[in-house]
């Protein structure tokens, strides 16, 4: 029987270990994924660090970690004959897919709300020594699930471009849906990761006239500007809250940002960002995904304000579209190859999870080949 590799992850802090398990047959409606690229994504930092243990919210150990990625059609269950857009799907089509799977059925999916499916599911969370083995990422493949969302890429669109989508920038497509931003409005980044540079060009091309960046990294806030931010602020010459939020205040005439993405994965950056908020701002939470971890907030600040605090986990199908649509109009706008410089074998991981740990690359990417 052929056999593929993975990088098990055991518990946190622990370096992950190369298994090789037997290559499942999907099931009818299943797909099995080559996978070609998988990138370090911060929830897998979280997961390896142990702020986010994913066996909280019902998963498993053994494990494989890692949902940012991509590959190709290693082989179509019965039944699968087209992506989720209606193209011809084939045996070594290269395709980006959600990692994640809803019902269809439950309350919440017959609403529309797919991604408060009650009995959904994700990648890192199954026991891998259990068939079907491949629930993450960081392995030669990825067992998709009967119904999982799926589409094809587009030839002009890289490996290394394309990787990105069904996490990072559909996410932040999703979120800033929700918030509702508009046409003129001023939006603040807090964090210039992988995320926060995809959701300085998001928000650009959904009309943000100010797009301000805050992060410590210099190399950082000199990416988010090529992607599209107006302004960085940088945390080693603005160290406390204070300035920062005086900073914000400064750059929008006294007013504050209608929208505030936190994507930093810190509850103690919160308090400042709704301080940075202007009157009827919204905070658009995406990086606190560890249980447990508090915040103290006068909600008063938040009635007499009319401000608002949205919450968002995964996307719709249509966000993860729009992502490779995104991707495909602006493939020669942006340098897109700058988010995934640094590249490893599966054999390296731990080495790139240390790097990655040190904020060394915005994006470390796990080559399969």
């Amino acid at each position: 029987m052929k056999s593929g590799r993975a990088a098990v992850f055991v518990a946190p802090r622990q370096p992950f270990e190369i298994r090789e398990f037997p290559v499942p047959e999907p099931e009818p409606g299943a797909i099995l994924v080559k996978v070609r690229l998988c990138n370090i994504c911060g929830s897998d930092l979280h997961a390896w660090h142990g702020d986010f243990q994913t066996t909280k919210i019902g998963g498993a150990l053994p494990t494989i970690l890692g949902h940012e990625m991509m590959g190709t059609v290693a082989k179509l269950g019965a039944g699968v004959h087209r992506d989720f857009n209606g193209a011809p799907l084939s045996e070594g089509d290269r395709v980006v897919f959600q990692y994640f799977t809803h019902c269809g059925r439950c309350p919440q999916c017959l609403k529309g709300r797919t991604v408060s499916c009650l009995h959904s599911s994700m990648a890192m969370m199954g026991n891998c020594e259990q068939p079907p083995h491949f629930v993450g990422g960081f392995a030669d493949y990825y067992y998709l699930k009967p119904n999982q969302v799926i589409f094809k890429v587009p030839d002009h669109v890289p490996d290394e471009v394309v990787s990105g989508a069904n996490c990072a920038l559909a996410q932040v497509i999703q979120g800033f849906q929700r918030v509702d931003l508009r046409f003129g409005e001023t939006v603040v980044i807090q964090g210039a990761g992988g995320l926060g540079i995809y959701a300085s060009a998001v928000a650009k091309h959904m009309g943000a006239k100010r797009v301000i960046v805050i992060d410590g990294v210099k190399e950082r806030l000199e990416l988010a500007r090529q992607f599209g931010a107006d302004e960085t602020i940088d945390l080693q010459e603005y160290p406390d809250d204070r300035s920062r939020v005086a900073r914000v205040r400064e750059l929008t005439d006294g007013i504050g940002a209608d929208v505030v993405v936190e994507l930093v994965g810190h509850p103690g950056v919160v308090n400042e960002g709704l301080n940075m908020l202007a009157l009827s701002g919204r905070y658009l939470e995406i990086g606190n995904i560890s249980k447990g971890k508090v915040v103290e907030l006068d909600p008063s600040k938040l009635v007499f304000g009319n401000k608002s605090i949205v919450g968002v986990s995964w996307y719709e199908p249509e966000a993860l579209k729009m992502a490779m649509d995104f991707l495909s109009k602006t493939i020669d706008l942006y340098p897109y190859h700058r988010l995934f410089a640094v590249k490893f074998k599966l054999s390296e991981i731990n080495h790139a999870f240390e790097l990655a740990e040190k904020r060394a690359v915005p994006r470390a990417t796990i080559v399969m080949d």
